[in-house]
């Protein structure tokens, strides 16, 4: 399995991106899909969660301005990101896992099991 994430670039403060990440291959399965970002010098976070029911989860710092959306039968998942500030400037990832009942609260970095490569997000103020 290959996730393909795309969409990052470069935005000003208040602007906004939208991030896509596909899934290719076979054998996929999915109970949760999210995004993590990583920031200069920063260790790497989590920022949203979609399980396959459509449940979604923010990061508190992305509360409001970003949002998490799928379609399973596409195995595509999106980062809505609005209201973009400086300190969202990072490379995002794009990462899923099978883990009924898992959920941004209780999934760890190393339980997802698929990757993408990571796509550059620039916002300048």
């Amino acid at each position: 399995v290959q996730l393909q994430a795309s969409g990052g670039g470069l935005a000003q403060a208040g602007g906004s991106l939208r991030l896509s990440c596909e899934a290719f291959g076979s054998g996929m399965l999915y109970s949760l899909m999210g995004w993590y970002r990583q920031g200069p010098g920063k260790q790497r976070e989590l920022v949203a969660t979609v399980t396959s029911g459509g449940i979604t989860d923010y990061n508190d710092s992305v509360q409001g301005r970003f949002t998490i959306s799928a379609d399973n039968a596409k195995n595509m998942w999106w980062l809505q990101m609005n209201n973009l500030k400086a300190e969202d400037t990072a490379v995002y990832f794009c990462a899923a896992v099978w883990a009924p009942g898992s959920s941004f609260s209780l999934i760890r970095i190393r339980d997802f099991r698929d990757w993408g490569r990571g796509t550059l997000v620039t916002v300048s103020s």
